[in-house]
């Protein structure tokens, strides 16, 4: 396909996003050319954008990994995909798929993995080429917008959820109830927990308490380990998708013997460090795992939840132009829900 797009692109690390009209890319072999209906805002763009990560961000960058859109162009030898098909692209763009990691099916630390939006060309952008191998394959029926969300958000919560292997029944605590948190505790009742969220805003914990949480802890007013462990003895499993520090921390101290919490959310910069007690980990047997977004079966299953009306993104449309508003807003903690550029 020839011609020109519109995409937001920073051109050197610690700028402000520029929309510019740049060529539309072309699918090569094994690649799909996506015209983009929707990408999500996910807090891993700012951190890309801001320069937090080491290592950084393949310049010149276009961010964006919660893309949904339809496929414009069919590079040589791939197969089982149509024009016109509806489509999502999640973070994880590739895999070597030999590696022992993929063979174990860990494709998610794959040390060649690409990422996309970090490595490669994201979706904040009417047009992006995709692996044919690791992109989701949509229903005509699908809101491309209020799925967007789910392709990062969704996937990379409802890995975490699992890799606590918390039972049906048991309770688990949802720290931060943002873009994943809030997506986090419609998995954790659609699974069969019992969700406790921990956020420092009435708002959000509002909105948890809707979702289905069955106890919420404000941690500004409270000390969440104090309130959690006093009410249940503590709680079978807890995520972390907050930024701050201090909730990786209480996550380790809200939970009973035995107990696991995953990692999800990530500071970046200075503060990817925390203090935490070894006699506590390891005289109560506690497990601490980190998450890292999801394989191509997580995605195929935390869509699967979302097309059947289980699980359904909070977003806010807004055009691309306002990518750089959202990203201060995102800062500061004033976004409730998910942003979700409209593309189209």
């Amino acid at each position: 396909m020839q011609g020109t797009m519109k995409a937001a692109i920073q051109r050197k690390a610690g700028t402000p996003l520029k929309i510019e009209k740049l060529p539309i890319p072309q699918a090569g072999p094994g690649e799909i050319l996506i015209k983009v209906t929707a990408c999500g805002v996910c807090h891993s763009d700012l951190h890309a954008v801001d320069g937090d990560w080491n290592p950084g961000p393949t310049l010149p960058l276009i961010p964006g990994h919660e893309v949904a859109g339809h496929v414009a162009a069919i590079g040589a030898g791939v197969k089982g995909f149509r024009l016109g098909d509806a489509v999502g692209v999640p973070w994880m763009y590739s895999a070597c798929g030999q590696c022992e990691f993929c063979q174990a099916g860990m494709e998610t630390i794959c040390k060649s993995g690409e990422a996309s939006g970090y490595t490669k060309p994201g979706g904040y952008a009417e047009f992006m080429v995709a692996d044919a191998k690791f992109v989701a394959k949509l229903p005509k029926t699908a809101n491309l917008y209020e799925i967007a969300p789910i392709l990062c958000a969704g996937v990379t919560t409802y890995r975490g959820l699992k890799r606590t292997k918390v039972r049906p029944g048991k309770w688990m605590t949802i720290f931060g109830i943002g873009g994943l948190g809030h997506i986090a505790v419609q998995y954790a009742v659609a699974m069969g927990m019992r969700v406790i969220a921990v956020d420092v805003d009435d708002v959000k914990l509002k909105l948890a308490k809707k979702l289905g949480a069955e106890m919420v802890v404000n941690a500004k007013k409270v000390d969440p380990v104090a309130e959690i462990q006093a009410k249940i003895g503590g709680s079978h499993g807890a995520v972390v998708t907050a930024v701050a520090p201090q909730a990786f921390e209480q996550a380790i101290g809200v939970l009973r013997p035995a107990g696991t919490v995953a990692y999800i959310g990530l500071p970046g910069g200075k503060s990817d460090q925390i203090r935490t007690s070894i006699s506590q980990i390891t005289n109560w047997e506690l497990t601490v795992t980190g998450s890292n977004v999801g394989t191509r079966l997580d995605l195929n299953e935390a869509v699967a939840f979302a097309l059947n009306g289980l699980v359904k993104a909070k977003i806010q449309k807004a055009p691309l132009t306002q990518i750089n508003k959202i990203f201060n807003d995102m800062r500061r903690g004033k976004i409730v829900g998910r942003m979700v550029l409209d593309i189209a």
